[in-house]
């Protein structure tokens, strides 16, 4: 086995018995540190010490690890392109914060029985983000919900209103 002194010095490939032994002898620890390698590496250290300087250093990525956290936002069919437009901006800062958002359009009473506006409504905002996005779930269908999942691909979020350049505002399937 390989064997890395307290002070970080290689002391080269040397028996268990030897390594115990140098290891009793300055009355230390002998800890297996990569078990995989060929051969084995083992170090010599004070087990108390390099046990809290490990929990220290989980500790601390723990703390600047970043956690992603599902955001939601809902709307219904009846909505408005300017609300639209306001709800996809927060969802376009929920996914630049890096986070997966989660939309999810509500039926009521007969918007049942048009369950295509929904899925056209869901195919405008996918299409809104464009390549700036990863759709993870795709659109379903679940009773009086429809809802799909998207999550930053990473590029550039360039957003562009749903409403034309001329002043004049697309209507949306099932709008009046």
């Amino acid at each position: 086995m390989r064997v890395i002194d307290n002070d970080g010095k290689q002391l080269g490939i040397v028996s268990k018995e030897e390594a115990l032994a140098i290891a009793q002898e300055r009355e230390l620890d002998l800890v297996e540190i990569s078990p995989n390698a060929d051969p084995p590496v083992c170090k010599i250290v004070d087990w108390g010490k390099y046990n809290y300087q490990r929990t220290k250093q989980l500790q601390k990525s723990r703390k600047s690890a970043k956690t992603l956290d599902m955001k939601q936002i809902r709307f219904g069919l009846k909505i408005g392109t300017h609300d639209l437009d306001i709800k996809l901006n927060q969802a376009s800062k929920f996914l630049e914060a890096g986070h997966k958002v989660k939309v999810t359009l509500f039926y009521r009473g007969r918007e049942q029985a048009h369950k295509e506006i929904g899925f056209k409504i869901a195919e405008a905002v996918i299409a809104r983000f464009g390549d700036t996005i990863i759709v993870d779930q795709q659109p379903q269908l679940s009773g009086k919900q429809l809802s799909f999942v998207l999550r930053g691909s990473g590029k550039k979020q360039v957003t562009q209103p749903l409403a034309s350049v001329d002043g004049n505002t697309p209507q949306l399937e099932g709008e009046a």
